[in-house]
């Protein structure tokens, strides 16, 4: 089964935004939106509805999440052992040192700001597209 992709993000603007930006690079993939921490949390630890989830690949996290922010769901992903390697994008218009040290601290992969203009944002996809492509020659390794 091909693993997917968790985008915790509420904006629905920026869904979209990362959707066509994974899409334009032509990673095919089936992406999970959770549009708030708690869901993103259930997610991450298989609770409730999504206790048969695909197995993820990538996670790109918003840190302006409602209910659970996204420090305390990347705190979750990085606790559980099976999403170890999981590269974890926190994709945010903050830009508070404080929330880069803590999302560095919690394991994040990278940070990067959100983009002011279409092109740049869509340009993300092509970071998107490496991470998927490292993570996938890694475990291609392991076997």
């Amino acid at each position: 089964m091909t693993k997917s992709i968790l985008v915790a993000e509420d904006n629905p603007a920026d869904v979209y935004l990362i959707q066509r930006a994974l899409s334009e690079q032509g990673v095919n993939r089936v992406v999970q939106v959770s549009h708030d921490g708690r869901d993103a949390m259930q997610i991450v630890s298989r609770e409730g509805p999504y206790a048969n989830r695909a197995d993820l690949a990538l996670i790109i996290l918003d840190l302006n999440l409602p209910r659970h922010d996204g420090l305390e769901v990347l705190e979750r992903v990085r606790a559980t052992a099976e999403l170890a390697d999981v590269p974890v994008v926190v994709l945010t218009s903050s830009d508070s040192p404080q929330d880069r040290l803590m999302a560095s601290q919690l394991g994040a992969t990278c940070y990067l700001r959100k983009p002011v203009s279409l092109e740049q944002f869509l340009s993300l996809g092509v970071v998107f597209k490496q991470l998927l492509e490292q993570t996938q020659e890694k475990s291609v390794g392991k076997r």
